[in-house]
């Protein structure tokens, strides 16, 4: 679900997607869905990785209920970093970002509080109460090292637990190989929004593949698999 980008500084709400249809109620496994189970997809763009000295200078985010259906199509925002973290950018990073043509829009870019203020308000439109949705992504715990220390109020709104699509990757690697060959190929080209929509269809991909398919276990199944990891993994084993 690759939305149509457009590159100024400020924000952008990117339309001709359709959102998920009012309060349409999906339910699984007896239970309705809820705020609580969505899911807050981000990916940030950066001068480079040390978080000392670099700085955001694009952050995305897409809202998906626990099926990984967007909420709504999606919101980005242009970043203008300090003077002294564009100069740190190393020749690798400058060409990735001019590739991709998020250096041109770096000096039309915002400050990074105006960012966060619009960052926040947006998520807030769809998940209400602190420390309920997850943060979901790819090598998402970079993206939360600068949310922390950048964003630190979009930090906290989220809950502590993070989704990390690359985890599921890893493990497939090892476990279903054949699964992990056939992912669909990325081509987000470093720009937010367009990474975030390539997380989620990665791991609409492994669901299909890898996990088991609905309704899954019984109760008396899963209860039985508990019992089997519990005493195969005891401590002192």
């Amino acid at each position: 679900m690759l939305y149509p980008l457009s590159y100024g500084g400020a924000s952008t709400r990117l339309p001709g997607a359709a959102a998920v249809a009012g309060s349409a109620r999906s339910r699984m496994g007896g239970m309705a869905s809820s705020e609580n189970d969505r899911l807050v997809w981000i990916d940030c763009e950066m001068t480079g990785l040390d978080l000392a000295v670099d700085e955001l200078v694009e952050i995305a985010v897409i809202v998906t209920d626990f099926e990984l259906r967007p909420l709504d199509p999606g919101f980005q925002i242009v970043i203008k970093p300090d003077a002294s973290a564009l100069a740190n950018m190393n020749d690798f990073v400058t060409a990735m970002h001019e590739k991709s043509g998020l250096l041109e829009a770096i000096p039309n870019g915002v400050s990074v509080a105006e960012a966060e203020f619009e960052v926040l308000e947006y998520i807030q439109r769809f998940v209400p109460l602190e420390g309920k949705a997850p943060l979901a992504g790819n090598t998402i715990g970079t993206d939360r090292m600068f949310l922390a220390k950048y964003m630190p109020r979009v930090d906290r709104w989220l809950h502590y637990r993070n989704v990390d699509v690359s985890s599921i990757k890893e493990l497939a690697r090892r476990w279903y190989p054949r699964a992990y060959i056939h992912a669909p190929a990325k081509d987000g080209g470093h720009r937010a929004l367009a990474d975030i929509s390539e997380s989620l269809r990665e791991l609409a991909y492994y669901r299909s593949v890898v996990f088991v398919p609905e309704p899954g276990p019984t109760s008396d199944e899963a209860k039985q698999a508990a019992a089997v990891a519990v005493s195969a993994f005891a401590p002192g084993v």
